[in-house]
């Protein structure tokens, strides 16, 4: 068989949050459905069509969004459903092909060059991907096919929603030319406003314009890099699953809070997550880093290593907690706090943990096991009860 030019597939759910969340409730299908934005400090995860049809799109603070779209459905992000419902998305991408390169919970790349003599060419594999998705999954996908991951990413995008599109090699040029320059990677505001000076605007622009001109723009290798994706040239591989770097998770507060026990108390409630996040992952973590941004908006981080790699929320906690206690000041505002795991390794590889640390761990085991029966919060350390009613 000979090597087919269009190998690369680029698969994404449509308005993945928002679709999920039908999926649990039919009743919202076709309303105006937005994850998150709760509060007044909130912002959007992710938006149906029917919102985004007023306006409505990711990270816009929710106060916005409600002006667009007053009648929209808000919903809190449900992340223990997004990721099942991503699991299975991965485990269709892979059924393919085990070169399969996540990007997040609703879209990944895949190279379908060894696939082909069991499952056909690249267009007849998205198809059958689309079909598989929408039976096993529940939700719509947009898969776009090209001859590397630049083209097979804007060709999805093209795609969307619920399409498939294939851009050959003898086509990227007609493709590309006449984009704006913001749709190619590394491409953001500054640099559209720079280029924008030079009367560069599409991407065909760009891919004409003297390298020394450009160079002298924006940096030679800068210049060189975007004139190649101009070009539609793109040699970056699909890349498997890689573990990940850290595990973190963070929350902004409604209001700011100020005093230490309220702070400590979400402080735990972070380690709790991260902890249960790094055993449900089968990884212990060597740092422990506190994320706080005070009411003016600055933000601080603190690390710490620990003598011994950790999945032990307690643990987790007893560092985080030091960390905050070794900020300058006193009495602070803070409008956001995060605890974040890192230097992460497989938890098989790691010595036992020593005995208080091991009785942590069996407690919290325990938790896990009573929330995979029973639902998240249906268990939980005794000073987070009143959390909420205290907020």
């Amino acid at each position: 068989m000979s090597r087919v030019a269009e190998p690369i597939l680029h698969a994404d759910l449509d308005a993945f949050y928002a679709s999920v969340e039908a999926l649990k409730d039919p009743s919202l299908v076709g309303k105006p459905v937005v994850v998150g934005g709760a509060g007044s400090r909130g912002v959007v995860v992710s938006a149906s069509y029917e919102a985004r049809a007023f306006g409505v799109r990711s990270a816009m603070p929710a106060v916005r969004a409600r002006r667009l779209c007053p009648n929209a459905v808000f919903l809190p992000p449900d992340f223990d459903a997004y990721k099942a419902h991503s699991n299975r998305f991965r485990e269709i991408l892979l059924a393919v092909t085990p070169l399969v390169e996540p990007i997040s919970l609703d879209e990944a790349f895949l190279d379908v060059s060894g696939a082909m003599l069991l499952f056909g060419q690249p267009l007849e594999i998205a198809a059958t991907i689309r079909r598989e998705v929408a039976a096993e999954v529940g939700i719509r996908c947009s898969v776009g096919v090209g001859p590397n991951k630049l083209i097979a990413k804007l060709a999805s995008k093209q795609a969307k929603p619920d399409g498939l599109v294939l851009i050959r090699a003898d086509e990227v040029e007609a493709f590309l030319d006449p984009l704006p320059s913001r749709a190619l990677w590394g491409v953001g505001e500054k640099t559209v406003e720079t280029l924008s000076r030079l009367g560069i605007r599409m991407v065909g622009d760009l891919a004409r314009t003297s390298p020394a001109v450009l160079g002298r723009l924006i940096g030679e290798q800068h210049a060189r890099d975007l004139q190649d994706l101009a070009r539609g040239i793109d040699e970056s591989p699909v890349v498997p699953y890689e573990p990940p770097k850290s595990v973190s998770h963070e929350e902004t507060f409604a209001a700011d809070l100020d005093a230490e026990e309220d702070l400590l108390r979400e402080i735990l409630a972070l380690s709790q997550r991260v902890g249960a996040r790094l055993r449900e992952d089968g990884y212990r973590a060597r740092t422990v880093v506190l994320k706080v941004r005070l009411a003016n908006f600055t933000t601080l981080t603190r690390s710490r290593t620990m003598p011994a790699p950790t999945d032990v929320a307690a643990d987790i906690y007893h560092v985080a907690r030091e960390l905050y206690r070794g900020l300058p000041g006193a009495r602070r505002r803070v409008r956001l706090l995060g605890v974040q795991a890192t230097g992460l390794v497989p938890a098989g590889e790691e010595q036992l943990a020593l005995l208080r640390s091991e009785r942590w761990g069996d407690v919290e085991r325990a938790v896990d096991r009573i929330e995979q029966r029973f639902g998240r919060g249906a268990a939980k350390p005794a000073a987070l009860l009143d959390r909420h009613h205290q907020r």
